[in-house]
């Protein structure tokens, strides 16, 4: 990972000069010219105590891509994520957009404090950036999601860590019944075409039956606060 010392840094610009003189050489990184060849490590972390995290959605797009948008309708694909856990649907809707560079599902459930990884790659320029959406299985329609992540910046040997915070896909009502939780806190329905809020929001959490909602088949164990999952990205191509 490159880091800087202040030392550096007067030395970088004292050269300014004599490079403004030059003409612009060829970089094995990427540049603001040509896309060049990338590889990422991307590893999730779960950072609640008790939500598991469905298999996620990995897109590198060249910033042309949104898989959300706050105040806007959730895609069909997103709904699926969100009510039910599967990435499948949200993937095939990024994979038909020209703008988006390589996909990926993550390998499996993650329980609290469990990690797992993927890799992407392709051809990539200065404005490459990363979507990252799984389902927080102990709610009605949430995920922890990072849209629209800068890894333009990055060179190889270069990370960075992100937080993931929680989002509510507004497809289905936050009522955290038996019958409508997916994960374990119920083992209820997944995907419900039964219309929610409407648009996409910051989750606002769940109140659970130890805050008073008798119906809730959540506990205190089951709250969160942002964030909720936390991505370290490396580049390694």
């Amino acid at each position: 990972m490159r880091t800087l010392t202040i030392r550096q840094i007067a030395a970088v610009a004292g050269t300014l000069l004599a490079v403004a003189a030059l003409s612009a050489c060829g970089s094995d990184d990427n540049d603001d010219r040509d896309p060049v060849p990338a590889r990422y490590t991307i590893t999730l972390t779960n950072l609640t105590a008790n939500q598991p995290l469905a298999p996620a959605a990995v897109i590198l797009h060249d910033g042309g891509f949104a898989a959300w948008r706050i105040g806007q309708p959730a895609s069909a694909g997103l709904e699926v994520l969100a009510e039910s856990g599967n990435p499948a649907d949200l993937i095939a809707e990024a994979d038909a957009q020209a703008a988006v560079i390589a996909t990926a599902a993550g390998p499996g459930v993650l329980s609290p404090g469990e990690s797992s990884a993927v890799t992407l790659e392709g051809m990539v320029g200065r404005a490459a950036a990363l979507e990252i959406a799984a389902m927080l299985v102990n709610t009605n329609d949430g995920w922890a999601g990072i849209s629209g992540l800068d890894l333009g910046s990055l060179h190889v040997g270069d990370e960075l860590k992100a937080d993931l915070a929680p989002y509510d896909a507004g497809t289905e009502l936050n009522e955290e019944t038996a019958a409508t939780v997916p994960g374990p806190a119920g083992g209820g329905e997944g995907l419900n075409a039964a219309d929610g809020e409407g648009f996409v929001a910051i989750h606002p959490g769940v109140v659970t039956s130890d805050d008073g909602l008798a119906t809730s088949a959540l506990r205190e164990s089951h709250r969160f606060q942002a964030p909720v999952a936390r991505a370290h990205v490396v580049r390694t191509q």
